[in-house]
């Protein structure tokens, strides 16, 4: 099956107000950033995110973030988006922060098909205990808070239960891509990406290199195609748009 899609945005163009989306990304790399900007030009606002972070400067889902696009956060890193701050204390934008490896798990069991699962990851912790603020009220006050989890004891470690994630869509990026929808990422790219298309029902890709079934070697496939509905070949251009977050440079010695 040929999942090339003409253009980013007939891909995305079923994206609804109040969506839920699953992005991949770590940082900024691997960021969907040309379906992104897709998904601002529908108009489509209340969306409901889960990615990792939430963009940085003005990149990413920072695009949607400062447009006032998201409604609800679901992650495990603010970093320095200030405008993710402000709007999260200023009671605009609701947020649940958890441990990173359990987005991770949460993504990928839903991509599996698993509902739920335990983890000693967040015992003894408002993760598990209830309290933590989804929703500020402006005030300084909390309007929404985290409810209380189930906690059981395996082998004599306590544990959390937590809630397998799936999403409405998912918006990845791939280093290669092939027409069937299998996927290889690169390097730190690999960290999201792949469990985010995993959570999504509709789960769309961005491809860096577009190549023909059989060029790519199954062994090296990262991510099979079963779980990509539709894939855009981005052009030298936007695969060559990768921006610094933090510049770090040195002095070379003579």
């Amino acid at each position: 099956m040929d999942k090339v899609v003409a253009s980013a945005a007939q891909a995305v163009a079923d994206v609804h107000d109040g969506a839920s989306l699953a992005v991949g990304g770590f940082g900024l790399s691997g960021v969907p950033n040309t379906l992104i900007q897709a998904v601002y030009d529908t108009g489509a606002g209340g969306l409901g995110v889960v990615s990792n972070n939430c963009g940085a400067m003005d990149s990413g889902l920072a695009v949607l973030l400062s447009a006032g696009r998201i409604a609800r956060v679901t992650g495990s890193y603010i970093g320095a988006n200030k405008e993710f701050a402000r709007q999260y204390l200023a009671g605009e934008l609701e947020v649940e922060l958890i441990p990173q490896g359990t987005l991770a798990e949460r993504l990928r069991a839903g991509g599996c098909g698993i509902p739920a699962f335990f983890t000693p990851a967040g015992v003894g912790t408002q993760v598990a205990d209830g309290g933590l603020p989804w929703r500020y009220d402006g005030a300084g006050g909390v309007s929404v808070a985290s409810p209380p989890k189930e906690t059981r004891e395996f082998d004599g470690v306590d544990h959390v239960l937590e809630r397998a994630i799936t999403t409405d869509f998912a918006l990845v990026r791939a280093a290669k891509g092939d027409r069937h929808g299998n996927l290889v990422f690169n390097r730190s790219s690999r960290n999201f990406n792949p469990l985010a298309a995993m959570a999504g029902r509709i789960t769309v890709a961005e491809v860096e290199e577009l190549v023909e079934p059989g060029e790519i070697d199954p062994d090296q496939v990262h991510l099979p195609g079963i779980f990509v509905q539709r894939v855009v070949a981005l052009t030298p251009v936007q695969a060559a748009d990768k921006k610094i977050e933090k510049r770090t440079t040195r002095e070379v010695s003579a």
